[in-house]
């Protein structure tokens, strides 16, 4: 876990970022950290410029070009930022894809987690992009272009936001904690749908508050940053769990899948809690 010689703070990503921009080589997953950092900063300020109102569609179509013009306008700034760091490291191109990755370097970016809520001029959306290596999540950020906050985490070296770190709840009743899943994605299998359907009801028995709401992402952070004590969700993709997955490992917290297995790409569900209530929230969903 994380100490004092690990912790990568906001002063020494920042002057990591220096160092690299002299050197024109990212030599530490720290430097390709901070430059991440830079290149969402940049991509979130394209994302913020097309927030206000909200963006009407009468049909799906209209839906779907809109979503697509937001992913866009991002990536036209963040994939050769990005694709610049790793020039060898693949690019995972659907952010809904799930399971396994091919070995090597990916990155997965969610150019836009949380459209829909951003096309409807709400609040909760991010930009997103974690480096993958062989199957393992290494570094991610997630940047909060509303408020500026960055989250971020460096395998073995904490989680941290706006270079602060990170610490998962110390809560130990399921009785006494918020928890959180994202409902099922539109054309979602039914058999899914009805899964969600019935945790949250088990979650209703035992929890003291249940929280349902999208993207994953955001309930995620909140679990690394101990405001709510554990998120669960059926299905998933990539870009919508792999983020979070390091962010709350590297604050200290769980993962599995709902049964309480070791998590993968390839999960059915997947669970991140605070350490004390684990056990209790495999319990309720495994019922």
């Amino acid at each position: 876990m994380s100490g004092p010689l690990q912790t990568a703070t906001a002063s020494t990503i920042e002057v990591a970022a220096t160092d690299v921009a002299a050197t024109g080589t990212a030599a530490t997953d720290a430097d390709l950290l901070a430059r991440t950092v830079s290149a969402l900063g940049a991509a979130g300020s394209a994302l913020r410029e097309r927030y206000g109102d909200v963006v009407r569609h009468r049909t799906r179509e209209e839906l779907m070009a809109a979503l697509a013009a937001n992913d866009e306008a991002v990536l036209a700034i963040l994939r050769p930022r990005l694709t610049q760091l790793r020039p060898q490291a693949g690019w995972v191109e659907d952010e809904l894809d799930g399971g396994a990755l091919p070995s090597g370097e990916w990155w997965v970016v969610d150019p836009a987690e949380g459209n829909v809520n951003h096309l409807h001029a709400l609040p909760e959306w991010a930009v997103t992009a974690t480096l993958v290596r062989d199957n393992r999540p290494v570094l991610t950020a997630v940047h909060l272009p509303l408020t500026g906050e960055t989250y971020t985490a460096l395998a073995g070296a904490g989680a941290h936001v706006d270079g602060r770190p990170l610490h998962v709840s110390p809560t130990t009743e399921l009785g006494l904690s918020i928890v959180a899943t994202s409902q099922a994605r539109p054309d979602e299998d039914e058999t899914v749908v009805r899964r969600v359907g019935s945790s949250i009801t088990e979650m209703l028995l035992d929890a003291l508050v249940v929280r349902t709401a999208v993207p994953a992402t955001l309930h995620l952070v909140n679990v690394a940053a101990g405001r709510i004590d554990g998120f669960w969700q059926f299905a998933g993709a990539r870009a919508d769990l792999l983020p979070g997955m390091l962010l709350v490992t590297e604050a200290g917290g769980r993962i599995s899948d709902a049964h309480g297995r070791p998590w993968t790409p390839g999960s059915e569900s997947f669970l991140a809690t605070a350490p004390g209530i684990h056990t209790e929230a495999v319990a309720t969903l495994s019922r």
